[in-house]
């Protein structure tokens, strides 16, 4: 960037000085000159000698310097961001200069010249950095990664813990950092899915060591937190959810079909609630009735006995409580931990035994709460005490199927109907079976908007798209082609899509068939697996169509994943590869590095769950 005379208050000596440094200063260099400068700005200085000036200067610049904190987030599905960006805002209203990157962003040889860090990062799939993690998490492992002993940190990990491997990035991260020889700020928080309270501590936390070490009075460092929390979030927010009634909830399987599929339409009429393509929606479900009366009549409880369901001293009838407030479907370790300290049943605690890994695994697949309490009774203690042991019940995040320029004060979903047989019992998907069968026209769903910024349509409408979306992995790109339609963008767009049966398990045919003959869509394979002798997936379409679809990246395409991470997202990783080794004639490494580069310079996302 070069600085220009007739657009700057500088005589033409002084542009050439800056236009000589500017250029050659690297980030953390221009972030310190920005705080140096915003310093001098809040002091008035006396008419003095250039050696008092100078010494009051360096006063300053010391101050700047030692009131730095930098803030990384490594985030899959926008909580991690969210969090930091708040923490960012406290940060900020107690006078310190704050750096906010994404790891993805950030470059890793700075580490070395950072006083004070912030990392907050959560674990994808089975114990795996978030995409967006991934070159800082290689790098910090690898050799390259420099002594850190003047660097003083502390890490929020993220995790759910019905995973076995939960919150391992922070974990990896944390214990990382410790061995390339930096020091604790304040120790690592570990946070589940109901992260709020958790993460509320633990910036309670760093902002009092830091005030601490600055020798900076705060008079209400929660307060700083809460007020942060209070800016940043709408009226309607994670922590106060929309009930947004049920338009239109429509089944887009045909008769036959071994799935069910169902298409929502919410109305935010009034809730001020706004999204983007890439987004997701979040939804509190409530838990089955009969499930809810099934455990209550297992542990012989009274169903209108009162219970705590939150610290600030909420009450609602133990029935209430467990059908709206806790969860009963999923079983983590932590919670058969907790669990195991309540009954006699010396079954569960050798469960829980070290050598007995793998049979724990076993047990907690597929099983839930009744399970549970039948499996290892006696239960000889009062509702309201084994209450304690439950987490709230999390929100179910749905990708989002509508654009809100085609769809004002609308969100549309697809979500997949789960209903299976295991351990003699039916079991279902406590959201998805909600909106299926109890989810009618007229009611309401209580909701909030989940922002994912790493899931986004390109800056530039001319980019050409390659969206991979199998199953109700379709839903985001409904919502990009509607956004791309009501823009009038005229890049490019190749979709792959793939399912059970043509017949009846083609989501949004007609729709797909609409954009190809106006040319909002340019292409569409599709591969439906049970169909053909030979089961056929969308990474079989992606290689019979290898040298264009090379052909596409070469020109600048973006590529989207949405869908089954364990699978379908690995099988299309692969092919991606191969593609490169054969079309592009490139090595497993270089293969390799082309696909790196292309996630750093965000040309290849996913939204994988």
């Amino acid at each position: 960037m070069q600085l220009q005379v007739m657009n700057s208050p500088f005589n033409e000596e002084q542009v050439e000085l800056l236009n000589k440094l500017l250029p050659i200063l690297t980030e953390t260099q221009q972030i310190w000159l920005g705080g140096y400068l915003s310093a001098l700005q809040r002091v008035e200085f006396p008419i003095m000698t250039r050696d008092v000036a100078v010494q009051e200067a360096s006063a300053i610049v010391t101050e700047v310097i030692t009131q730095e904190v930098t803030i990384l987030y490594g985030s899959q599905t926008g909580n991690g961001q969210a969090l930091a960006e708040s923490l960012s805002k406290s940060l900020v209203a107690e006078d310190f200069f704050v750096t906010l990157s994404s790891m993805n962003d950030f470059k890793p040889n700075a580490l070395k010249k950072i006083r004070n860090l912030l990392l907050i990062v959560s674990t994808h799939g089975e114990g795996d950095p978030p995409d967006t993690a991934l070159p800082f998490y290689e790098f910090l492992h690898s050799k390259r990664a420099p002594k850190l002993e003047d660097l003083q940190f502390s890490v929020l990990a993220l995790g759910d813990s019905s995973y076995e491997f939960f919150c391992q990035t922070g974990k990896q991260i944390d214990g990382r950092l410790l061995e390339l020889g930096a020091k604790q700020l304040s120790s690592r928080v570990d946070c589940d899915l109901d992260y709020d309270e958790p993460a509320a501590e633990w910036f309670t936390s760093v902002l009092f060591k830091l005030n601490e070490l600055q020798e900076v009075g705060s008079t209400s460092v929660q307060q700083a937190v809460n007020d942060s929390a209070a800016l940043e979030q709408p009226e309607y927010s994670r922590t106060n959810p929309f009930k947004a009634e049920i338009l239109e909830n429509i089944n887009l399987n045909g008769r036959g079909s071994n799935k069910e599929t169902r298409h929502l339409e919410l109305s935010l009429e009034g809730s001020g609630l706004q999204f983007e393509p890439g987004d997701s929606l979040g939804i509190y479900p409530e838990n089955e009735a009969g499930l809810v009366d099934a455990l209550i009549a297992e542990m012989g409880w009274n169903p209108d006995e009162p219970i705590r369901v939150n610290k600030q001293g909420e009450s609602r009838s133990l029935r209430e409580a467990l059908i709206s407030n806790f969860e009963i479907t999923v079983l983590t370790k932590p919670l058969l931990q907790k669990a195991a300290q309540l009954t006699a049943n010396i079954g569960l605690k050798a469960l829980l035994e070290p050598e007995r890994e793998q049979k724990l695994r076993d047990y907690l697949y597929g099983r839930d709460l009744l399970d549970l309490v039948r499996d290892f009774s006696p239960w000889e203690l009062p509702a309201s005490e084994f209450i304690t042991i439950l987490r709230k019940i999390p929100a179910r995040l749905y990708s989002i199927a509508s654009s809100s320029k085609a769809n004002p004060d609308e969100v549309h979903l697809t979500i997949g109907t789960v209903r299976y047989e295991a351990h003699g019992r039916n079991r279902v998907g406590v959201c998805s079976d909600e909106c299926a069968i109890r989810a009618q026209p007229g009611n309401s769903l209580p909701v909030y908007v989940q922002r994912n910024s790493n899931f986004k349509l390109p800056v530039d409408p001319n980019t050409p798209l390659i969206m991979i979306g199998p199953g109700t992995g379709i839903a985001p790109f409904r919502s990009f082609l509607e956004e791309r339609e009501e823009i009038g963008a005229e890049g490019k767009t190749w979709l792959f899509f793939g399912d059970q049966h043509y017949v009846t398990d083609f989501l949004y045919q007609i729709e797909w068939q609409r954009w190809l003959k106006e040319g909002v869509l340019t292409r569409m394979d599709v591969a439906f697996s049970r169909d053909t002798d030979e089961k056929v997936y969308v990474q079989h379409r992606m290689m019979e169509k290898s040298q264009n679809f090379f052909q596409w990246l070469e020109e600048g395409a973006v590529i989207y994943v949405c869908g089954d991470e364990k699978q379908m997202a690995a099988d299309v990783h692969a092919t991606l590869v191969t593609i490169l080794e054969e079309e592009g004639t490139m090595n497993a490494k270089e293969a390799a590095d082309y696909l790196a580069a292309m996630q750093q310079q965000k040309r290849y996302q996913r939204d994988v769950y």
